[in-house]
């Protein structure tokens, strides 16, 4: 009955190092894992939202440039044939 009582407290300290142990699992091989993959996205969304801002940056200053070159091509000198 006594060595009942001195494994009480040795039964209890390897139940917490196993409970300790599978959330030190869990941590870092689950949460850790999944965190660093959702900031590689929102890094890879925020590149390609850049990207594109830029992209249509271009755009619009291609066509502003298109649109006043034009205004001077829009008369076309033509002679009349009889």
């Amino acid at each position: 009955m006594f060595a009942l009582f001195t494994f009480a407290p040795m039964i209890k300290l390897i139940i917490w190092g196993i409970i300790i142990y599978l959330i030190y699992k869990f941590v870092f091989e689950l949460v850790v894992p999944v965190s660093k993959a959702a900031s590689q996205m929102q890094d890879k969304i925020k590149e390609m939202q850049q990207t594109q801002q830029q992209q249509t940056q271009q755009q619009t200053t291609f066509q502003t440039k298109s649109n006043t070159s034009s205004h001077k091509d829009d008369y076309i000198d033509y002679e009349e044939v009889k």
